[in-house]
């Protein structure tokens, strides 16, 4: 067998198997985004919570919107409920600092520890597996 028949058969290998893949292995799965899209829903429909970002407060529909646009900005790295909670919804990617909710009694919780406690309730419920 000649290099460039070696070569030829080769390449024509990879594309086999390359054809296979799909375009875009880099999202995450339909189930996973719907993890994600009710997050930000519970997030959205939080009455009377504040979202803090950078010093910041933002109602509940602003946050649901900038999370959304941090999940499409970091898609390529999300592939779980969870990335989409450890690289969109846990800190500024400015300034490090934490995002948090402030719920309408007053509480506040770093954004990550609640939407992961969401997230468990999410998942524990039969139609979210």
């Amino acid at each position: 067998m000649t290099s460039r028949t070696f070569i030829h058969a080769a390449l024509s290998l990879l594309l086999f198997f390359a054809a296979g893949l799909p375009l875009r292995a880099d999202t995450a799965p339909p189930a996973e985004k719907a993890k994600i899209d009710a997050l930000i829903a519970h997030i959205e429909g939080l009455p009377g919570a504040t979202f803090v970002r950078n010093g910041s407060d933002y109602n509940a529909a602003t946050a649901a919107k900038f999370l959304r646009g941090k999940w499409k900005a970091n898609d390529k790295d999300i592939k779980t409920a969870s990335d989409f909670i450890a690289k969109a919804a846990t800190l500024s990617s400015t300034t490090g600092k934490p995002y948090q909710i402030r719920l309408k009694d007053g509480t506040v919780t770093p954004c990550a520890a609640y939407l992961t406690a969401q997230l468990r309730k999410l998942e524990a419920t039969p139609s979210a597996k």
